[in-house]
């Protein structure tokens, strides 16, 4: 992923789309992965429960969804 495209990695578009209705709802007990503040709380713990293939319950995220996510944190991790 080129630089610009990094910068342009947010929340609202390229984050909270990977996490489906069903994940949200298995995870609410502890924090809302719809709610860009809580995700970034939790992005470490996230980042190594999806490369662990631990999360999402049904199957792991694809290579490029992960970096993705790393893309996100390593740029800040705009809303």
């Amino acid at each position: 992923m080129s630089d610009q495209g990094a910068a342009a990695t947010s929340f609202a578009t390229d984050i909270q789309p990977l996490f489906r209705d069903k994940d949200r709802a298995r995870m609410d007990w502890a924090f809302d992965l719809w709610d860009h503040q809580q995700v970034k709380e939790n992005a470490a713990a996230i980042l190594e429960r999806v490369e662990a293939g631990d999360m999402p319950c049904d199957g792991p995220w694809s290579a490029d969804q992960i970096e993705t996510f790393k893309t996100w944190m390593d740029s800040g991790m705009a809303e």
